[in-house]
């Protein structure tokens, strides 16, 4: 069932000074997610470096290899998808593959059609570059997501870690085909 996204919601490619307002957006939608993981003190200080306003999330928004989506209401972030060129360790990735490194969305916006958008934009993207396949990573325990990618025709296909202070999680790579071989 397709669900009809609320009208004051837009979607916009985030310009740098954008960043400033998603970093703490994506802080809070990280921490409501994963928070209850890990111990407070090294989940803090993973959040401190990559929110940081000179952190990776602030450096991809400058990088031209990185495309974003972002999902705001008044301006605001609520939501947004970040697709880069493929950084997970796939197993035999097709020459040009991209990854949807991340997709996430305020929890008062969940079921709204938000990530829908947001993931129909990745694969459109991906599809406007060429790219063979889209990957994307996430926690094996997190059922709603993987519930959410096979919707969208991603399968598993390997495995890899995700470290955060002394916990090391298993992370599952998924993938979707976009293009047929030889295409």
């Amino acid at each position: 069932m397709m669900t009809s996204i609320p009208l004051e919601v837009t979607f916009v490619s985030p310009r740098t000074q954008f960043g400033t307002r998603l970093l703490p957006v994506a802080r809070r939608i990280f921490s409501e997610t994963f928070s209850y993981l890990y111990d407070r003190d090294a989940f803090e200080a993973f959040c401190d470096k990559t929110y940081a306003v000179d952190g990776p999330m602030a450096k991809d928004l400058a990088d031209q290899a990185v495309q974003w989506r972002v999902a705001a209401v008044g301006g605001e972030p609520i939501g947004y998808a970040k697709l880069t060129p493929l950084r997970a360790p796939a197993p035999n990735p097709r020459e040009g593959a991209r990854e949807l490194q991340q997709i996430y969305v305020l929890s008062p916006w969940h079921g709204k059609g938000v990530a829908e958008e947001l993931m129909n934009w990745a694969v459109e993207s991906a599809l406007e570059a060429n790219a063979p396949e889209l990957y994307l990573t996430v926690f094996d325990h997190n059922e709603r997501a993987k519930r959410f990618y096979a919707r969208h025709g991603f399968t598993e296909v390997g495995n890899c870690t995700f470290t955060l202070g002394d916990r090391v999680d298993d992370d599952r790579i998924w993938r979707k085909p976009l293009l047929a071989v030889g295409a």
